[in-house]
């Protein structure tokens, strides 16, 4: 255990649903659901207007539109969200080089390793302090939770008491004082499965957990998970940040506060993780050829299932088809804590052709008549220039386009907005962006050419229209 409070975990507060306030104005103070839209779609983020009807993440969208029928539900965009993510990871790498990010919205930074003075609660705080504006300033209007201890297991359950927009330091030498009146579930590993083991043997709080021998405790919930919680009672945690590494796998993976066993459920969750891995693929320009399905029961025992394909790919279909049939062979009628879709046997090369039947969209166009690295759409020359054959091709691309709600459309006369809904061969824009305040809202037919996708390219500060 370290001496200072030293290690910070920052945990950006609701965060895809307070990108898609920030980006879209007339969505400021309401309900906000991001995540599949569909019928067997599945709740990644709510705002916290919306968490006030009782949505949250993980939850099917069939259960958030009964509580919430209100709010507005949008899929995701994760160039939004990286970009967010990337301005916030650089600000804590100014701070120290040894950053653990857990995901796009959550990191561990170690003080230690900065060019800090002054490491006292005081110091630390005043740190804390200037990162929170920090974030918020580098991302428009983000906000932060921070917790700052002397173990990642303390700092992270700190940075959760005073959301959102939080801070929280704990002095050395106070952490039991802190978790001893917390439920037992703060505990990491603690879920309802293990909770209920505990509930039969009068064990509530984590006072009451710190009284049970590790004798006890491994009888009740085995040896290493025994062990652990023995640890992590008494806040004895001396687990190290650890820096980014070179990734080798590709993988996205939930845990889930109630143990799921709704099939259809789980098959969103994969469906939607499968697309979050082939993305950050694409996005790396990687592909791989391993796909594995993690699944942890409720009684915490761990499966893995794995196919390898005879080629790389980085196509959501394909890994979506082979995470699903990989699910079916584990039992998971007993309730799943945690599941994950990965990609590994990683490539910087893609067979595309191999799996061209499955793919989305139209067949690649071979590269003599594309042009080298360069995909054909880009050729097209603007229809309104009068060049009829090109007003044709261009139709006949944004004919049976899938307009989802909440991508960022570019009207040749409207200018930028984003998707409102979409059906019966029609498009509702609303014309706003972050700058601009609410914005009027329009209905176009769904294969109008003036119409296109809007592609932020943040790091060059400009906006591309593409098919």
């Amino acid at each position: 255990m370290r001496s200072a409070p030293t290690i910070l975990h920052v945990d950006l507060d609701a965060f895809f649903a307070a990108v898609e306030q920030r980006d879209k104005p007339s969505l400021r103070g309401k309900p906000v659901v991001v995540g599949g839209v569909g019928a067997r779609g599945v709740v990644a983020t709510a705002s916290y207007e919306a968490r006030a009807f009782g949505v949250h993440s993980a939850m099917s969208t069939r259960e958030a539109r009964a509580r919430c029928p209100h709010a507005a539900y949008l899929t995701g965009r994760f160039d939004a969200y990286r970009e967010s993510s990337r301005q916030v990871m650089a600000l804590l790498r100014d701070l120290s080089p040894v950053v653990e990010p857990l995901s796009l919205d959550e990191a561990f930074v170690d003080l230690t390793a900065g060019a800090l003075d002054d490491l006292s609660v005081a110091g630390v705080t005043e740190v804390a302090r200037r990162l929170k504006d920090g974030v918020r300033q580098v991302t428009g209007g983000l906000c932060g939770s921070v917790g700052v201890a002397s173990s990642k297991l303390v700092s992270k359950i700190a940075s959760d008491l005073d959301k959102p927009d939080g801070l929280v330091v704990v002095p050395p030498g106070t952490e039991q004082d802190l978790l001893r009146p917390m439920r037992v579930s703060v505990i990491p590993g603690v879920g309802p499965a293990t909770a209920e083991r505990l509930h039969r043997v009068g064990v509530h709080t984590v006072a009451d957990l710190e009284a049970v021998s590790a004798d006890e405790l491994v009888r009740l919930v085995g040896q290493a998970h025994g062990t652990s919680l023995f640890r992590l009672a008494r806040a004895d945690d001396d687990r190290p940040v650890v820096a980014e590494r070179e990734a080798k796998s590709v993988s996205v993976e939930g845990t889930y506060d109630t143990d799921l066993v709704d099939r259809r459920l789980l098959e969103g969750l994969v469906d939607r993780q499968a697309g979050q891995v082939t993305e950050r693929l694409r996005k790396a320009r990687m592909s791989g050829r391993t796909v594995t399905v993690k699944v942890r029961l409720h009684d915490f025992t761990t499966h893995t299932r794995s196919s390898t394909l005879p080629a790389p790919t980085d196509s959501t279909r394909v890994v979506t088809r082979l995470a699903r049939a990989l699910l079916t062979e584990v039992d998971t009628s007993g309730g799943v804590r945690l599941l994950g879709v990965g990609v590994s046997g990683l490539a910087d090369w893609i067979q595309e052709d191999l799996f061209e039947e499955y793919d989305d969209g139209p067949a690649p166009v071979p590269a003599e008549k594309a042009g080298r690295d360069r995909p054909v759409t880009d050729e097209r020359p603007d229809p309104r220039a009068g060049d009829e054959r090109a007003a044709q091709a261009l139709l006949a691309v944004t004919r049976g386009r899938q307009w989802a709600p909440g991508m960022d459309v570019q009207h040749a006369v409207h200018g930028r907005g984003w998707v409102w809904g979409s059906g019966i061969g029609r498009v509702t824009v609303r014309f706003e962006t972050a700058e601009t305040g609410p914005g009027p809202i329009r209905t176009f037919r769904a294969d109008d050419p003036d119409l296109l996708p809007r592609h932020p390219e943040k790091t060059t500060g400009i906006d591309v229209a593409a098919p």
